[in-house]
């Protein structure tokens, strides 16, 4: 007879067990940044670089890095929404990185997870288009610029907008969900040897997809931001 695979939270309800491991990764992230946290602030050792690969310089690569997205993709200010990408790259790394360890499930393979995140960048954007064009000024770019089209344009405007949480939401969810049951299934099939390679595949998955969630949140900030509507 056929089986679920054993999980960490197969005691509480299949619709719930998605917001335990969603927990579990915001908690190591926690943790971690406590750690670093701690080095940081110690300001007479902030200034010397610590040697070999430790939390700390693993941290402050992975800021530089996004900085540099950032920079690349909205332009001038940019620093002020790193801390939001470096939240969402992250969040999502470690949530896709968890479904490969034994008993865990990647909570991004749960629509409600995705569409969730999905809706915090939505939130996200508008607010910082509003708080930097005002917000009368940024909802009159949703009517375009010609007076004659400007219903019809809001109408398009706001579902272009509407779906963007949606499309987001469904794009981490539908990659995570596939490279996890591929992994599993090989894994129940060969138990040895050929998982390894899927396990490799599995974390380049991950890392692009917290990629892409995090270039597109991006992009969404920088024409939200933009100067030309």
């Amino acid at each position: 007879m056929e089986h679920a695979p054993f999980n960490w939270f197969q005691f509480l309800p299949e619709e719930n067990q998605s917001a335990g491991f969603a927990v579990v990764a915001a908690l190591l992230l926690v943790v971690f940044a406590l750690r670093v946290r701690g080095k940081l602030a110690a300001t007479e050792t902030a200034l010397d670089p610590d040697e070999g690969v430790t939390a700390r310089n693993v941290a402050e690569a992975f800021v530089e890095a996004i900085s540099g997205l950032a920079e690349g993709v909205i332009g001038h200010h940019s620093e002020k929404y790193v801390p939001l990408l470096c939240s969402f790259f992250a969040f999502v790394l470690v949530g896709n990185l968890l479904g490969l360890v034994p008993g865990f499930k990647p909570p991004t393979s749960d629509f409600n997870v995705t569409f969730g995140l999905g809706v915090i960048s939505f939130v996200a954007y508008q607010y910082y288009g509003a708080r930097v064009h005002g917000p009368w000024k940024y909802l009159k770019h949703f009517f375009g610029p010609v007076a004659l089209l400007a219903p019809l344009m809001f109408v398009i405007e706001i579902f272009s907008h509407s779906f963007r949480p949606v499309s987001l939401g469904i794009r981490l969810y539908a990659n995570m969900f596939a490279d996890h049951q591929v992994v599993e299934i090989f894994t129940e099939m060969t138990k040895i040897g050929i998982p390894v390679m899927f396990y490799v595949l599995g974390a380049f998955v991950c890392v692009v997809q917290a990629f892409v969630f995090t270039m597109l949140s991006a992009i969404y900030i920088a024409l939200a931001v933009g100067g030309d509507h």
